[in-house]
């Protein structure tokens, strides 16, 4: 990435020396490359954190409070259900 870095900026000096760019032009279009190298560096990172999580066994936030709100509604259901008997069990012949 370094490498990626240092030759865009090479080019850019070369056509600003060659007067090709403006020296304007060369700063926004390095700003644009450096916002676009940060957002891919920010979605690496997540994907890299993301996994790690996955690996160590923890959850998200938001997948922990929906099956906490699942397990809340089938307890309720569960009590607002009537109670089955159990099957009487036969006696043993001997």
């Amino acid at each position: 990435m370094a490498n990626d870095f240092l030759s865009s900026l090479k080019v850019y000096l070369s056509k600003v020396t060659d007067g090709e760019k403006t020296p304007a032009e060369v700063a926004s279009a390095l700003n644009t490359w450096v916002r676009d190298s940060s957002e891919s560096i920010k979605i690496k990172v997540e994907e890299e954190v993301e996994s790690a999580v996955k690996r160590m066994g923890f959850v998200k936030q938001e997948e922990f409070d929906q099956l906490k709100s699942e397990v809340a509604k089938l307890r309720n259901s569960a009590k607002k259900a009537p109670a089955k008997k159990a099957p009487a069990k036969k006696a043993a012949k001997k």
